[in-house]
């Protein structure tokens, strides 16, 4: 049995492969476009997913007609047409049988199901999905039973994305640069002035917003127009953010049995906000791709409440070439940056060594070569990649394989290109059960140098999509002038 989990027809769309329950292959449609957080299917993509034979089953991440009757109460009108997903498959020669999971339960399960975990508490915050914008799952052996839900227009997630938009960047897509430029504000500036325009009521688990924020707040507070201003609007978000979270993991903890958390949707990205969830838990598993795209996993596990044997992230394009051990030192001790694009690709919004642009993390000049190489703005942080048993001697704090907490760099003196203005790093930690390239590759870097980590960020320029084939290796290769293996 051949089964695709879909999420496209909103953003950042992604399929995934299951050949007898077993998880072959998923990816961005991005990735094979070449459209950033490209909302639809394309055919590249359809048609590498098809080595695996064709679909017997389609399963959609959410319910479309649920989605219309939102738009509809929302004033967006009657999207019928746009939500026909039958004809929507069709159009790219897909023509199974189409089962529909619900777009909450998606997320939940990509998280649960995917975890080791028999029992966890399970909570997820996005913008919208559907109806709902939060709920809190019990997990237990092979069932996820809903206890809490949220509804439109209430939503964190989209508070975070207008407030995104209100500084001048893309919401749904720029959310992580608001994190970002937040170490640079002051968060007490405007702090009580956030809850205060935009929080009706906040008492775990229910938040209530005075403003429907679907079509953003641009509105709010023109007069902040600085670049400071900027900043401290996005540190006072970040933090009201973290209030707020900090309050639903307090109330999960305190009313489900379970010590293991599961924390998915689209706001399981804030990986400045995620350690503080160690305040209530003793493990904690954020599945590497937790917003909708991850969900073209989770549509089919919770479908089926179906557990895996989770495989890791490489789960994308492969390219099967050896990992370029030697040639990556080299290029690194020559000219200190050089991407590599390798193996299967990674599936999540993060590189983790198989499509990944490294550099040599101790030289003084080398964030601002990298972000000017990537056309980022120079403020942007970039991330360590460690050898798991040496990242208490360099970070305090919480550290993992998939950069999805922050810690604090206890030697920013010798590393600074991967330490953020707030003194805190996005740790990869790549531990010795992980038969992986960047693994052997760091094992190597730190037996020539003495130095057991690399700068690790995505082979991208900024609003492009991650290098993906051989092909776009070598475009990027000759148009930015770094060396690609």
């Amino acid at each position: 049995m051949i089964i695709w989990g879909i999420s496209a027809n909103s953003h950042d769309a992604a399929l995934a492969v299951f050949v007898d329950n077993e998880l072959k292959f998923a990816s961005h449609s991005e990735r094979f476009s070449g459209i950033k957080n490209d909302a639809h299917l394309n055919t590249k993509l359809i048609d590498y997913a098809r080595q695996w034979g064709e679909p017997d089953k389609v399963v959609w991440y959410e319910r479309p007609f649920r989605k219309t009757l939102r738009q509809l109460w929302a004033g967006q009108g009657w999207k019928h047409n746009e939500n026909d997903i039958r004809t929507y498959l069709h159009g790219y020669g897909i023509n199974c049988s189409i089962e529909y999971s619900n777009h909450h339960l998606s997320h939940a399960a990509a998280g649960y199901y995917t975890s080791d975990f028999m029992d966890a508490s399970v909570v997820c915050i996005d913008s919208i999905g559907e109806f709902e914008t939060l709920s809190i799952w019990q997990g237990s052996a092979d069932r996820l039973t809903k206890l809490y839900s949220q509804g439109y227009p209430h939503s964190i997630g989209l508070w975070y994305s207008a407030m995104t938009q209100r500084i001048g960047l893309k919401p749904n897509e720029d959310e992580y640069i608001l994190m970002g430029m937040a170490a640079y504000g002051d968060p007490d500036r405007l702090y009580l002035d956030i809850l205060d325009d935009f929080f009706k009521f906040v008492n775990a688990p229910y938040v209530e917003f005075k403003h429907n924020l679907h079509r953003g707040c641009r509105w709010w507070r023109p007069e902040l127009n600085t670049e400071q201003d900027h900043y401290d609007i996005a540190a006072g978000t970040q933090a009201v953010y973290e209030f707020v979270l900090r309050e639903l993991l307090a109330y999960t903890a305190k009313r489900l049995p379970s010590k293991n958390l599961v924390l998915m949707g689209g706001c399981a990205l804030n990986c400045a906000a995620n350690s503080m969830a160690y305040d209530y838990f003793d493990r904690v598993w954020i599945m590497p791709n937790p917003g909708d795209a991850g969900s073209a996993i989770g549509a089919v596990l919770g479908k089926y409440n179906m557990r895996i044997n989770w495989p890791g992230p490489y789960l994308g394009y492969n390219i099967q070439r050896p990992y370029p051990i030697k040639s990556v030192i080299d290029e690194l001790k020559y000219n200190k940056i050089v991407g590599v694009a390798n193996g299967a690709a990674e599936y999540g919004p993060r590189s983790l060594g198989n499509r990944s642009l490294l550099a040599d993390p101790r030289g003084h000049n080398i964030k601002d070569l990298v972000n000017d190489i990537k056309q980022r703005q120079r403020f942007r942080p970039f991330a360590p990649v460690i050898l798991a048993e040496h990242a208490a001697e360099y970070f305090d704090g919480v550290t993992g394989p998939y950069m999805q907490f922050t810690a604090t760099c206890k030697r920013p003196d010798l590393f600074p290109a991967i330490v953020h203005a707030d003194g805190t790093s996005r740790v990869q930690s790549v531990g010795t059960c992980a038969n992986s390239g960047i693994r052997r590759l760091l094992e190597a870097w730190y037996a020539e140098t003495g130095c057991p980590m690399l700068l690790n960020t995505s082979l991208n320029i900024k609003g492009q999509p991650m290098v993906n084939t051989i092909q776009d290796a070598r475009d990027f290769e000759t148009k930015y002038g770094v060396k690609v293996y």
